[in-house]
């Protein structure tokens, strides 16, 4: 009877070690997804629908006189003027004063988020350290300090780097240590059974099974970026699509408000997906290559 038990403990031993070898090879060595043009057409359109009638919707509500078309203008002339100020690159100047400054603030909280989650993910010393100072600036709103930033760091492009880069910092750290702290712990032992080094463990395993939940905060993090700093770009800035949605409604200039909305709309979105792509390569040994 006791024969018969070890034999089946160490059967069960040896496939989930013969699993954990084979998730880790997989990590160097991908697997290939197949494409199917006609699924993502349909997707495409089944995501897409929705859009196509909000624009309609858009389009025909202040010509039937749903709404006042002073405030509301069609769809269509918010068009013509946001094509009119991509030709004449007024707009495109706007763009690249915010798009340049989160991504600058975005950076520099990627470069510092990271590796302190890792650690505090992977050192209890760590997290019962700096938890209780975490707990504290984790539920302060951003745009709660941000006259603190304005007074110590001034009006121009470093108070705005600074709120980016605060926003962004909880969502990335906040996740990158849940990712750690919640790695299965059987890939863990699995792995430490096979006699490998602790760099390999943390490079092999640890890291790729973290990357999915790390990714989630990422994308907040690139959300949050634009939003906090059109707000702060809104409050002091001579340049910048939170400075030209101001400045437009200020002079009754409605066409171009709503074309500077939607700009914001497009860096959201360009921003999300770029990020989504890079989480897919980056994570393609979890996909189901019968996807």
């Amino acid at each position: 009877m006791k024969m018969n038990m070890l034999d089946s403990i160490y059967k069960k031993e040896v496939s989930q070690l013969e699993a954990i070898s084979q998730e880790i090879k997989t990590v160097s060595h991908p697997r290939k997804v197949s494409f199917n043009y006609h699924t993502a057409l349909k997707k495409l359109f089944k995501n897409s629908i929705i859009i196509i009638l909000f624009v309609l919707l858009w389009e025909v509500a202040p010509r039937i006189g749903l709404v006042d078309r002073a405030f509301f203008p069609p769809f269509s002339e918010v068009a013509t003027s946001w094509w009119e100020m991509v030709i004449s690159l007024e707009l495109f100047n706007h763009f690249k004063a915010s798009i340049t400054r989160s991504v600058f603030g975005f950076s520099l909280a990627l470069i510092f988020a990271i590796p302190l989650g890792l650690i505090i993910g992977w050192y209890s010393f760590a997290r019962d350290l700096l938890n209780p100072i975490l707990e504290l600036f984790r539920n302060t709103a951003a745009l709660a300090i941000l006259p603190v930033f304005i007074l110590l760091l001034g009006i121009g492009e470093t108070s705005k780097i600074a709120i980016v880069l605060y926003a962004c910092t909880w969502p990335i750290l906040l996740n990158t240590i849940a990712a750690v702290k919640n790695v299965d712990p059987l890939l863990i032992k699995s792995a430490r059974s096979m006699n490998i080094s602790s760099f390999k463990l943390f490079y092999k395993v640890i890291l790729p099974a973290s990357i999915p939940t790390m990714f989630t905060g990422i994308r907040m993090a690139g959300t949050g970026a634009i939003l906090v700093l059109i707000a702060a770009e809104m409050i002091g800035a001579r340049e910048g699509l939170g400075y030209f949605i101001t400045y437009s409604q200020y002079n009754f200039l409605i066409p171009e408000m709503y074309a500077g909305i939607i700009t914001i709309s497009i860096l959201g979105l360009i921003i999300n997906y770029s990020l989504l792509g890079v989480e897919r390569r980056l994570s393609r040994w979890k996909q189901d290559p019968t996807a």
